[in-house]
């Protein structure tokens, strides 16, 4: 197959590795314990995640050409437009009211995307809008695919801000149509260490690309817009420290239709944000089997807060692509299906933790506080190292220090259940000042040590 990448995206390829992101680093070992008191490092974590400022220049794309009719590809006005920010210094490119359809949008360092009141970026339907190819980490393995239809690559000081609408138009295109692609190839290439160079995906592979996703950026704000219509996950940062994430909507309920996933990513705050998905809400990942362990970046110090979840899968969701490792997240006074809020489907599980024997990796450090909500699906709190069957590998997951405490849900089946495997037992959980009611099913614990249950009331 012809190469369709640049030689611009191999050289960044390279740098990549020559950084090791692609060659390994982070290692479970590295990271710190913490004091007992976790809560306590919540203040510390906020202060250390700071949005970029930016300076008080205006870009507006309709000077660079762009027509806000619905029907006229602005692709190079975007291009322009963010390419001229980026050389003034940074700067705002501002999309005022309108409908404007376009291509792939490639964003650079000091540029903030500012989507005005009454403004829609309308994603074109036609994959050859979205090459040349470039590096992405698809469902937790890495490649070079289709580029998001928002996409950075080693930049920084970035924000996707306004109360306009970002709308991937996905069910009107070819995107649903595509399954699962060549997923089982990709897979292959990542369990065989084949060179990331040489994972060659995008035309004839009918892998979807995501909505937003940017791979290895420092200092980024996501602000106020209403993000609608992914081909798969929304917003997907990769390799990224100092995220923000802040008062947007999501409505993703097409296939493979996650809300936030933050992926190897360090130092990240979400907050005051709603979800109405097709799948999980906010997920923590960290690649997948082989390539996940190779590369071993975990994400961490994340604090998720006032959020509300609607959605067919997780609320707090982590994994199944965690191989790299989770550790030291927190989630608190956040809203399951919401009555004002209550999305297209139910959530399924409050805290959904799935991995197997492929994974490997650990999670630890995960705490919940005062999460309320009704009509959970199934299990209000999942964690199960059982997913997809438990895996054929022995690369066996160590999950270890959860809390839980201030939880109040009105229906489900289950409040608990905690499933580890013979070979790796799931250890100190504990759940506090519950109140579960409506429940139909005892709780469910197996191969599991120090579950403890403190105040709980389930009926």
């Amino acid at each position: 197959m012809t190469r369709t990448h640049t030689r611009r995206d191999a050289l960044r390829g390279a740098a990549l590795v020559a950084g090791g992101l692609l060659t390994g680093g982070f290692t479970p070992a590295a990271a710190d314990a913490g004091p007992p008191d976790q809560w306590r490092r919540v203040p510390q974590i906020l202060a250390r995640i700071v949005p970029p400022a930016f300076p008080p220049r205006v870009f507006d794309i309709t000077a660079y050409g762009a027509v806000g009719d619905g029907h006229t590809k602005n692709t190079n006005a975007f291009r322009d437009a963010i390419e001229a920010c980026n050389r003034a210094g940074g700067g705002r490119v501002n999309v005022p009211a309108g409908t404007y359809l376009t291509g792939g949008i490639r964003m650079l360092s000091g540029v903030e995307l500012h989507v005005a009141e009454g403004a829609t970026i309308r994603f074109s339907n036609d994959p050859k809008d979205f090459l040349p190819l470039v590096l992405v980490r698809w469902e937790g393995t890495l490649c070079y695919n289709y580029q998001a239809f928002i996409y950075a690559y080693q930049q920084h000081d970035m924000a996707i801000t306004g109360t306009g609408t970002i709308d991937g138009d996905a069910p009107n295109g070819p995107w649903p149509g595509w399954g699962a692609g060549s997923t089982p190839e990709l897979r292959k290439m990542g369990e065989d260490n084949v060179p990331v160079q040489q994972r060659i995906m995008g035309e004839g592979k009918r892998m979807r690309p995501n909505m937003i996703q940017f791979v290895d950026c420092q200092n980024l704000l996501f602000e106020g817009v209403f993000l609608k219509n992914p081909a798969m996950w929304t917003l997907h940062p990769v390799f990224c420290t100092n995220v923000t994430v802040r008062d947007i909507t999501v409505y993703s309920t097409n296939s493979q239709g996650d809300g936030v996933d933050l992926d190897s990513t360090t130092y990240a705050h979400v907050i005051n944000c709603r979800f109405n998905t097709n799948d999980d809400c906010v997920v923590l990942k960290s690649g997948r089997d082989a390539d996940g362990r190779r590369i071993g970046i975990p994400t961490s110090y994340v604090v998720v807060e006032r959020c509300k979840f609607s959605g067919r899968w997780g609320g707090i969701t982590i994994g199944s692509e965690m191989s790299g490792g989770v550790h030291t997240v927190f989630t608190r006074d956040c809203e399951i299906n919401s009555p004002d809020f209550p999305g297209r489907y139910p959530i399924k599980h409050a805290l959904y933790l799935k991995t197997n024997s492929d994974r490997g990796g650990f999670v630890r450090d995960v705490h919940l506080r005062n999460i309320r909500g009704r009509n959970v699906e199934r299990e209000i709190l999942f964690l199960s190292l059982y997913y997809n069957g438990g895996g054929t590998g022995s690369y066996y997951p160590d999950v270890h220090d959860l809390t839980v405490d201030g939880i109040t849900i009105a229906g489900g089946r289950k409040a608990v259940h905690v499933e580890g495997l013979p070979q790796s037992h799931i250890r100190n959980v504990t759940v506090s000042n519950g109140d579960f009611t409506g429940i139909a099913e005892p709780n469910t614990v197996v191969n599991a040590d120090g579950v403890e249950l403190r105040n709980v009331r389930i009926s």
